[in-house]
């Protein structure tokens, strides 16, 4: 099969180890070498590293450089890397309401409730449940 022929959502076609190689180079987010996997994904042999990334590579999901193996395909849509933690998207809308929520409470807090106060509360109330409620969803989804 041509990587023209493959399916646009290749993450149902890695499973098991393969997948935790990919998603090991993913978080690196730099080229890694051979015995580098090997030791980060707890593989006995460096052969066992080889093979799964040569899986990868001919899926098109990694290159290979001088410098070892790198993602050239990012698979995890909806999913962002800070450092050398992958976090769903939703986590920096979820940070964002709840900064909303935490000045609604403190800094324009008014003296006396109003209605436009209290739906605005309420609305980032709710856009922060959401937004986390789908970043824990959608972190468990990228887990398994």
């Amino acid at each position: 099969m041509s990587s023209s022929d493959r399916p646009e959502n290749e993450a149902e076609d890695l499973s098991g180890t393969t997948l935790r190689v990919y998603r090991y180079l993913f978080r690196q987010g730099k080229p890694v070498g051979v015995h580098e996997v090997q030791r980060g994904v707890g593989l006995q042999a460096a052969s066992s590293a080889h093979y799964h990334l040569r899986k990868l590579l001919e899926s098109g999901l990694v290159t290979e450089t001088p410098a070892g193996y790198a993602v050239d395909r990012v698979l995890f849509e909806g999913m962002v890397r800070v450092g050398r933690f992958v976090v769903p998207v939703q986590t920096t809308f979820a940070a964002f309401f709840a900064t909303i929520l935490f000045f609604l409470l403190t800094v324009l807090r008014p003296t006396q409730v109003y209605a436009v106060w209290a739906l605005a509360l309420v609305m980032a109330c709710v856009a922060v449940v959401a937004f986390t409620t789908q970043a824990v969803l959608a972190y468990s989804r990228s887990a398994s």
